[in-house]
C-alpha cells in the first residue's frame, strides 16, 4: 500500500525513534565518540563501568523495595534481551527440554526456542477484573523436562505486573521442580499509575534471572545493550555465572562504544522516560473519550507497558477485521491471535505512536468495529 503511495496509520508502531520523541543529540552522540573506543579490552560480562551503570540504575529507580544494592558481579551484558534469552536457554537446557512460557504474550518466544530446541509449553493469563497468572495451568504444565518459568513484568500485551503473591507462589513452585525463573522486565519502568514497581531482580528464593535493557528504558533500541542480573543461592548463582561467563566469552558481542557511552545512555532515561508516558497518558485519554460513544467496545484493564488492549464486538476473525482495517481504512494494528489472544474479538494498539495519529486512526477503527 505504502509502495502504491497510499497512506497507512500505523497504530502497532513499537519503534520509539520511529514515533516522533526528542533525544538528546548533545549527550548521547559524544558519549560514543570517547577515544577510549578505538582500544579493545574485552571483558566476557562486560565492562564493569558499565555493569556499575546498570547497578546505579537499578539503585536509583526508587526508595524501598523498589531501591535494590546489586553488585556489578551480578550483572552480565548483552547485546539485547534476546541475546540473554538465548544464553539463559544454552545454560539451562539440553535440546528437547521445556520452558514454562505465559500465554498471552510476545511471540519472540516461539523464534527464541526453536533456535535453541527447547519446547515452549504455555502456561495461562485470565481475565477477571485484571489480569493474573493461573498457578493451576502453570502447575499442570510441569513435566520432568521442565527447566524454567519464564514471566514477563509487566506483560506485553496485556500490561500485567506479576503480584506479590504470585511470586511467593512461583518461587514455592519453582523451589519444588528445580526449575529457575526468568524475569523479561524490559518495560518495568512504564506502570501507568507512576508508581515504582519493584524488580525481580531482588529475588534470592531461587535461581533468577533478570533481563532488561536500553531499548524500553532509555528508548535506544539502536544501541543493542541489554543485560542479565542473576540472583538466588549463593552457590547455583555461583556456578550459574560461571557457566554464562563461558557462553559470553565465546560471542562477546556486546560493542566497546556502547559500553563506554552506557552510564550517558542510561541517564537519557529520565527524559524519554517522561516524554513516553506523557504520550501514553494522551492516548489513553484519547481511547477512553472515543469508547464513550462506541460502548460496544471496550479496553482491558492494564497496568503497565506501551500496548492498549481492545475489545471489539465479533462480527468476523481478528484476521480479516485487522486486514479490513488496513485495506479499507488504511489502519494498522494487530490482531490479537499474534500475541496468543483466545478467542476472538481482540486488536493490539501501540500507545507511544503520535497522538494525531492515534486519535484518527482509532476513529477509523471505531467506525469499522464499534
Amino acid at each position: 500500500m505504502r509502495a502504491r503511495g497510499r497512506e497507512v496509520l500505523d497504530l502497532a508502531e513499537s519503534n520509539p525513534t520511529r514515533c516522533g520523541f526528542r533525544y538528546d543529540r548533545k549527550a548521547i552522540l559524544p558519549a560514543l565518540a570517547r577515544p577510549a573506543a578505538l582500544e579493545y579490552h574485552p571483558d566476557p560480562r562486560g565492562m564493569r563501568s558499565a555493569r556499575q551503570a546498570v547497578a546505579e540504575y537499578y539503585r536509583r529507580r526508587g526508595s524501598g523495595a523498589a531501591s535494590l544494592r546489586i553488585g556489578p558481579e551480578r550483572i552480565l551484558l548483552t547485546a539485547s534481551t534476546s541475546e540473554a534469552y538465548s544464553f539463559v536457554l544454552r545454560l539451562l537446557c539440553a535440546p528437547g527440554d521445556q520452558v514454562l512460557v505465559p500465554s498471552p504474550s510476545y511471540p519472540l518466544f516461539e523464534f527464541l526456542a526453536g533456535l535453541n530446541d527447547v519446547e515452549l509449553v504455555p502456561y495461562t493469563l485470565v481475565y477477571d477484573h485484571g489480569w493474573q497468572i493461573d498457578l493451576h495451568s502453570l502447575q499442570s504444565g510441569i513435566t520432568s523436562r521442565s527447566r524454567a518459568v519464564v514471566v514477563v513484568n509487566p506483560n506485553n500485551p496485556t500490561g500485567s505486573f506479576v503480584k506479590r503473591p504470585e511470586v511467593g507462589a512461583l518461587n514455592a513452585l519453582c523451589a519444588n521442580h528445580g526449575l529457575a525463573l526468568v524475569a523479561d522486565e524490559v518495560f518495568l519502568d512504564y506502570a501507568h499509575d507512576g508508581r515504582v514497581r519493584p524488580s525481580l531482580a531482588a529475588n534470592r528464593d531461587v535461581l533468577t534471572f533478570a533481563l532488561s535493557g536500553l531499548s524500553k528504558i532509555s528508548a535506544l533500541p539502536q544501541m543493542k545493550a541489554a543485560w542479565m542480573v542473576v540472583n538466588g543461592p549463593k552457590s547455583e548463582v555461583q556456578r550459574a555465572l560461571a557457566r554464562l561467563e563461558v557462553i559470553a566469552d565465546t560471542y562477546l558481542s556486546v560493542n566497546t562504544p556502547v559500553q563506554l557511552a552506557l552510564p550517558a545512555l542510561l541517564a537519557q532515561r529520565r527524559a524519554m522516560q517522561g516524554q513516553i508516558r506523557r504520550r501514553m497518558a494522551a492516548n489513553r485519554r484519547e481511547l477512553a473519550k472515543q469508547l464513550a460513544s462506541h460502548p460496544a467496545c471496550r479496553v482491558l484493564e492494564s497496568e503497565g507497558g506501551w500496548y492498549a488492549l481492545l475489545r471489539v464486538p465479533v462480527t468476523s476473525s481478528d484476521e480479516r477485521l485487522a486486514l479490513d482495517l488496513l485495506r479499507k481504512r488504511g489502519v494498522l494494528v494487530h490482531p490479537g491471535h499474534f500475541y496468543g489472544l483466545a478467542g476472538e474479538g481482540h486488536l493490539v494498539l501501540s500507545l507511544i505512536v503520535p497522538e494525531g495519529r492515534f486519535r484518527e486512526g482509532l476513529r477509523r477503527v471505531m467506525a469499522a468495529a464499534g
